[in-house]
């Protein structure tokens, strides 16, 4: 029997794998860089607190979030902590629970932070059409399907993409510079 297909399937796997592991690892690595006040896995544990009901901001739901265990979770809420940047206290639900909030000085961090965040991702998906963009998220979530667990992602609250009014001015310039980036990096170079 000829195994060629199985063959470079299985090629095709194992390159996408260490390619998935190697990319995740650099990115990991600039983001630390762009983000002065906060790493990248504190940054995305804030996003995801920010994107959890304020009652339901438990270590495990944080996990769920950010598909990673409670004591990587632990870990990283007790260093973001250590900055004053989270505070933690125990669950009106659950006794055995603590529910995670985030500081004034957490949001500024956040702030600062999320402005440079649209930065990074210019940078990151310069070569990235809208369209390749959604075709790459769409296969992500394909990869992280294959346990049978859906992902518990970001996206429920973006569909709307509206800019608070409150911080309007802010989201706006960010948005000016971002718009900016990408048109440039969309530009041929000569």
């Amino acid at each position: 029997m000829d195994y060629s297909k199985e063959i470079r399937d299985l090629f095709f796997m194992q390159q996408s794998y260490a390619t998935l592991f190697s990319v995740l690892n650099k990115i990991q690595i600039r983001g630390d860089e762009y983000f002065e006040s906060l790493t990248s896995r504190q940054f995305m544990t804030i996003v995801a607190i920010l994107h959890l009901p304020e009652d339901e901001t438990t270590l495990n739901n944080i996990a769920k979030k950010l598909g990673t265990s409670k004591q990587n979770v632990n870990r990283l809420v007790n260093s973001i902590e250590k900055k004053g940047y989270l505070i933690t206290q125990p669950s009106k639900r659950d006794r055995r629970a603590i529910n995670v909030k985030i500081t004034k000085s957490g949001m500024l961090a956040m702030e600062e932070c999320g402005e440079k965040s649209m930065y990074f991702m210019a940078e990151i998906f310069k070569e990235f059409t809208t369209e390749d963009l959604e075709t790459l998220w769409s296969l992500l979530k394909k990869i992280y399907r294959f346990d049978g667990e859906e992902q518990d992602g970001f996206e429920e609250t973006a569909p709307d993409f509206e800019i608070e009014q409150d911080r309007g001015e802010l989201q706006t310039r960010a948005l000016q510079e971002f718009a900016k980036r990408r048109i440039q990096k969309e530009m041929p170079s000569e």
